[in-house]
């Protein structure tokens, strides 16, 4: 109980320094702006700061994210919502602190965190506690362990950095989306607004030493800091884009772009012509239609992409500084039921992605109608707690008056959201497992096999399938390269001094079969090299990679390093190879048909087997294990009793291209092995076979089960050059 007590203790105390940052895509308002009535359409920014433009701004962010997550096909960008809000809220948030420099002489740190933590706070809290109420009645316990892990991070604002961790691991790439993921900008904002007040009372402090003027030297500093950001963002873009999406680093400079836009003094504002500012107006929302429109998730972004709808936002936040009549576009904007949508942007930010994760796990996947029906009732809870919950603890008094007291509230609402995952992560049902030695696994084929329709335990237990000590063991050897890596280390196994050496070349689709062919080296006495790539055919091939959203081009590198390895170095009595037969050629930068990548793929196979036949040595191709219609850990864990239901039709599971098959008829001393009779012997293909689970992730086999295969394997490998 002390243990826990000190726990709680610290974690409220983390919560009330920290939450300052607590803030989402939407950005903070000016404290008077929910107390204005609506605006006129031509109204002006008032003297205090007020922008009904810029709120009716906040409508169009959330409106383009809300479209692009229903699957309109129009929208196929809307992911740029999120960069309008960047910019807005770095608009906002350094108006508000350069004019308290500029009127005290000095910001408050406490009071600005108080500001944020009782306007974001007591929301985040409602809706991660609606999510795991929600998740835990829905989910299965495999899942339920990731929405834990999703909740803790949500709760203390480091979404982005987990799904950045999870873009750089191909073997996250089978993960469903967590109900909590969209935190991620959220946690983008609060992790800079950790540093930015500090960053301005520091240029501050220089300014007045220096005897310089505030706003010049502010936004020196604010283009620097841009730039550098952008910089890398371009860098980090091109190098691993799934990562660079979610990164403070690279989005920091969208936030210092709206901070810049604060400091336009109003002696420009009162210069600029009506024809001026509603070119940049038009200009601006041009900008940003565009890019909602045009990008799609192939769109290399963020990189030079994002300067599109971020540009186009700072043209209409500009424009709407005319200190004569507003042009049409913000006019727009400031219409009041344009406003009403801006008002509620947070809440409904909040909102809208729970549901859409929960829909789909009741019904299955959603049309673009139906998405947009589900976002579309998911405006009920985002105006109730807007009314109930975030407007009032935003406009109490008494928070207001003491700041030290909103901190508090924070520091509570961070502990109960990471008590909240905790909890969730506690209360999830456990499963047996059964020990490795007591499972018969691939035996079992061989007492008349019929399909297992129960367990008491399995092996490995679903909830751990996919952890690292369930990876065949070149995994954790660093021997199985990940995205960015083209030079493999030496990788040698089994009896490293034998003549006769074995190679295991390929991706992840070969790397499964690791375990049998490392206990078939040490009963041989193998010198056993494994040369592997996460989605890297070892067909000679430019493909498209998903997770980078360009050519990979480390793969080629590493395909002819590897290939120069072997047929130069190593000297094979024996090669074995496979690759998942679905990757996306490409061909002078253009990704091809289906019929095309199927042909190119067969191509670049036969040219690969004929390389590897030059060594001498016989080569075993592996066919692709058939893929099952559903996640298997996750079926299991839930059905451990009623195992049927996560058996796969054997039609649907080996309905793919068969690659592998059509390139080894097209070389002669290449043998083809097929291991579907001992993945999928009937007409439904099992996911647990003799105790034994067998697949780990999508169509990855467990490595358990490759090692109950390792008798199969080796009647059928042909018999290395001794």
């Amino acid at each position: 109980m002390l243990a826990l007590s000190i726990v709680g203790s610290a974690l409220a105390y983390f919560g009330a320094v920290r939450s300052a940052f607590c803030r989402v895509v939407t950005p903070e308002t000016p404290a008077n702006a929910s107390d204005e009535p609506h605006a006129k359409a031509n109204q002006k920014p008032s003297k205090k700061g007020f922008r009904p433009d810029v709120e009716g701004l906040r409508a169009v962010a959330v409106g383009a994210v809300l479209l692009y997550h229903a699957g309109v096909p129009f929208a196929r960008g809307g992911y740029v919502g999120v960069d309008v809000f960047f910019v807005i809220s770095g608009f906002l948030i350094t108006g508000l602190l350069v004019r308290e420099l500029e009127r005290t002489g000095t910001v408050s740190i406490t009071r600005f965190y108080s500001r944020r933590a009782k306007r974001l706070l007591p929301m985040t809290v409602v809706v991660l506690a609606f999510v795991v109420v929600l998740s835990w009645w829905l989910f299965d316990p495999v899942r339920l362990d990731e929405v834990s892990l999703s909740v803790v991070a949500a709760g203390l604002y480091a979404m982005n950095w987990l799904l950045a961790l999870r873009a750089t691991d191909y073997f996250a790439a089978g993960l469903q989306a967590s109900p909590v993921q969209h935190f991620w900008s959220l946690a983008v904002e609060e992790q800079f607004y950790l540093l930015w007040p500090t960053f301005l009372l520091l240029v501050t402090w220089w300014s007045r030493r220096t005897g310089r003027s505030l706003r010049p030297v502010l936004l020196a500093a604010f283009a620097a800091l841009a730039v550098v950001s952008l910089a890398y963002s371009v860098y980090s873009t091109e190098q691993e884009a799934g990562a660079a999406y979610f990164s403070t680093f690279t989005r920091g400079w969208e936030l210092a772009l709206g901070g810049m836009l604060a400091l336009v003094p109003a002696s420009w504002q009162e210069r600029q012509s009506r024809w001026w500012v509603g070119t940049l107006a038009w200009a601006g929302l041009g900008l940003v239609v565009f890019s909602a429109f045009r990008f799609n998730d192939s769109t290399l972004f963020p990189g030079y992409a994002v300067l599109l709808p971020t540009l186009g936002t700072a043209a209409i936040i500009a424009a709407g500084f005319a200190s004569s009549a507003l042009p049409l576009p913000s006019r727009l904007l400031a219409l009041g039921p344009v406003r009403h949508v801006g008002r509620i942007s947070y809440s409904w930010y909040l909102w809208h992605w729970p549901p859409l994760i929960f829909a789909t796990q009741i019904w299955g996947k959603l049309s673009p109608l139906e998405g947009t029906a589900v976002l579309a009732a998911s405006y009920l809870p985002a105006v109730v707690t807007n009314r109930l919950v975030e407007r009032p603890f935003l406009h109490s008094k008494l928070l207001t008056r003491c700041p030290r007291k909103a901190l508090a509230l924070g520091g509570a609402c961070t502990t109960a959201s990471v008590a909240l995952g905790l909890g969730l992560f506690a209360l999830t049902p456990t499963i047996p497992e059964a020990p490795e030695n007591q499972v018969a696994g691939a035996a079992a084929l061989q007492d008349g096999h019929a399909l297992q329709k129960s367990a008491k335990a399995v092996h490995p237990s679903p909830r751990k399938a996919e952890t690292k000590e369930n990876r065949p063991q070149m995994y954790a050897d660093g021997c199985h390269l990940d995205t960015p890596e083209t030079k493999s280390p030496k990788c040698v196994y089994g009896s490293p001094s034998s003549e006769t050496t074995v190679v295991l070349f390929g991706d992840s689709h070969a790397m499964q079969w690791f375990p049998a062919l490392n206990e078939l080296a040490k009963e041989r006495g193998w010198r056993l090299v494994g040369l592997t790539k996460s989605a890297c055919p070892p067909a000679e091939v430019h493909t498209y990679y998903a997770g980078l959203r360009r050519e990979y081009r480390e793969c080629d590198e590493w395909r002819r390093r590897t290939l120069e390895r072997i047929l130069h170095k190593e000297d094979p009595s024996l090669i074995v190879t496979s690759s998942l037969p679905t990757y996306r050629p490409m061909e002078n930068g253009k990704r091809l048909s289906r019929e095309e990548r199927i042909k190119a793929m067969i191509e670049g196979y036969v040219s690969t087997l004929r390389k590897l036949r030059s060594t001498g040595a016989p080569v075993a191709l592996m066919g692709d294990v058939p893929h099952p219609s559903k996640n298997v850990p996750e079926c299991v864990s839930r059905s451990l009793h009623h195992l049927k239901r996560c058996s796969s039709p054997r039609r649907e599971a080996l309905d793919y291209p068969k690659v592998n098959a059509q390139a080894a008829k097209q070389v002669q001393g290449v043998r083809l092995i097929d291991p579907t009779p001992v993945v999928c012997p009937e007409k439904r293909c099992p996911a647990v076979i003799g105790d034994v689970l067998v697949y780990r992730n999508g169509a990855h086999l467990t490595a358990t089960y490759v090692r109950t295969l390792t008798p199969w394997l080796a009647k059928h490998l042909p018999e290395p050059n001794y």
